[in-house]
């Protein structure tokens, strides 16, 4: 081979050795980006599926959560009525006209296993019955309100008719000093109820609050049922007052059974007067 012909294949193999070079170089850096893009991605993913299952995993611990709680309320309910008999025993020796009946009642928490809410006669079915010391005629009452009378006990079970029931009132006062009045659902939002038989006389302000009267044998007195809204004078003498209840009947779940221990010794009474 010619002197003049060798130089331009030497020329043509350098340059084709460094444009190798270069492609392997930037291969490799390309290889590095791909590797930290997928080690990001990654670490993204992983997040993403953790953060999901730590979701799944407290989501199906809440309902062990919510029975703990639903037992601490009962627990504090039953001692604030042991505090409030304490309360009315050490009375005593005061003044007649200085003391208030409280009554005597037991406490049975409980959960809804069945509920209607979209009739005019809705019900519960309750989880505890006659085995658990459950009696007809008992209240069912939660933190936020009187939900229902319990109507028929079998061993395990109670059936209670709900408070959106037509059938159904309960004794209410307006205010914890205020005028008493039978409360009844309204029979159309899930959350209203009528106080009816309010003296037209009695001053109230809306957002007072409605609590049980304590006049019925079945509930305790004060339990808090909702807040006053608009008025409506009827006959000229008493006042129609909607009422928002506390309690969101869509959820409930978590109940307490109520009896007055004193209740048939009062019917008795009744019965012979």
């Amino acid at each position: 081979m010619r002197k003049g012909n060798f130089i331009p294949h030497v020329i043509t193999a350098a340059i084709f050795i460094a444009l190798e070079v270069a492609a392997l170089a930037m291969l490799n850096n390309n290889g590095t980006l791909q590797r930290m893009w997928f080690s990001e991605a990654a670490q993204s993913f992983m997040g993403s599926v953790w953060g999901s299952t730590q979701k799944v995993k407290d989501y199906f611990h809440l309902s062990s959560a919510n029975d703990s709680l639903a037992l601490e309320n009962h627990a504090l309910r039953v001692r604030v009525a042991q505090l409030e008999e304490a309360l009315a025993e050490s009375a005593v020796q005061m003044p007649v006209f200085s003391k208030g009946r409280t009554g005597h009642y037991s406490y049975i928490p409980a959960n809804i296993m069945k509920i209607s809410n979209n009739t005019q006669h809705n019900y519960m079915i309750i989880g505890k019955g006659a085995a658990d010391g459950v009696t007809e005629g008992s209240g069912v009452i939660t933190g936020k309100g009187a939900v229902g009378i319990i109507d028929a006990v079998s061993e395990h079970f109670s059936y209670a008719r709900s408070f959106k029931n037509h059938e159904m009132n309960i004794s209410a006062r307006l205010g914890r000093g205020g005028a008493v009045g039978p409360l009844s659902w309204n029979g159309r939002s899930s959350s209203g109820a009528i106080l009816k038989e309010i003296p037209h006389h009695v001053e109230f302000h809306p957002g007072d609050t409605v609590y049980t009267s304590g006049y019925s044998s079945i509930f305790p007195a004060d339990i808090p049922l909702g807040t006053a809204g608009k008025a409506r004078i009827v006959n000229g003498a008493t006042y129609e007052i909607d009422v928002t209840l506390f309690e969101d009947f869509a959820s409930l779940r978590h109940v307490t059974i109520v009896e007055n221990l004193g209740r048939d010794e009062m019917k008795r009474l009744e019965g012979e007067k």
